[in-house]
């Protein structure tokens, strides 16, 4: 069977880690590299930086957090938030990432992800998808740090990034976001339904089981959390031993 991950997710904005509850009204969660530190030596799997104002703030990605993270740290991580370019793609990998994620960027310029692909290879590029449910059964798009909706099927964009030359996707629910009520499910099920590519389920972990729930009924093949990482709620090791004693295939 295939290792299901735990991602420890870092947003960061002005070169701090935040987390906020459904993508607003956020709380300091402390320094970026010192966190990426902690959860190699905890035992996570990757680590996921979103820089999540440098889109609406118009600005590029913080490379120096970028560059420290990979003289610090043995285990992969992906980046995203501000890439907009081939050239901005070069320049995270080059300092130092394994991945990047695409947003907004790739939404307004879809041609993006195909370069991206074509330059660095389809496992190097991750679509990251903002996702609100609108009505039942029916999930759009959303971007620009998740205030704009594109009127876009969450599920119809899935399958044309991953055809464009997505590798990944790291789907977000907003609805779900730092309400820390479990994982959107239905959500993550009708996306894995959709796309042959890895789905990296973020959004609502709030208890132990949440984990298992997104993997065993979500089908998830890694699961990415923030606040109950940050603040101390859960361990990745207490997380692993829960999910390996239930049968969940994880890396102890």
């Amino acid at each position: 069977m295939i290792t299901k991950r735990i991602i420890p997710c870092l947003d960061m904005t002005e070169g701090k880690v935040v987390k906020g509850i459904q993508f607003v009204n956020f709380r300091d969660a402390g320094d970026p590299v010192t966190l990426a530190k902690k959860y190699d030596e905890l035992g996570a799997d990757e680590l996921v930086f979103l820089d999540i104002t440098a889109t609406t703030e118009n600005r590029n990605i913080l490379l120096d957090v970028v560059r420290r993270t990979a003289q610090n740290v043995s285990i992969p991580f992906s980046v995203g938030g501000g890439i907009r370019s081939v050239e901005d793609m070069r320049l995270v990998l080059e300092n130092g990432a394994d991945k990047v994620a695409v947003n907004t960027g790739a939404f307004n310029n879809p041609k993006l992800i195909t370069d991206c692909a074509n330059y660095f290879g389809r496992q190097c590029v991750i679509l990251s998808l903002d996702a609100r449910q609108v009505t039942k059964n029916r999930w759009n798009v959303f971007i620009n740090g998740g205030t704009t909706d594109t009127g876009t099927s969450a599920v119809e964009w899935a399958k044309k990034a991953v055809s464009l030359g997505a590798g990944e996707i790291l789907l977000t629910s907003i609805d779900t976001d730092g309400m820390k009520k479990g994982f959107d499910i239905e959500l993550t099920k009708m996306i894995v339904k959709n796309v042959n590519v890895p789905i990296i389920a973020s959004g609502g972990a709030g208890k132990i089981n949440d984990f298992y729930e997104i993997f065993k009924k979500g089908n998830a093949d890694a699961a990415l959390a923030a606040s109950l990482f940050h603040f101390g709620d859960l361990t990745i090791k207490e997380v692993k031993n829960y999910l390996k004693d239930k049968n969940i295939p994880v890396r102890i």
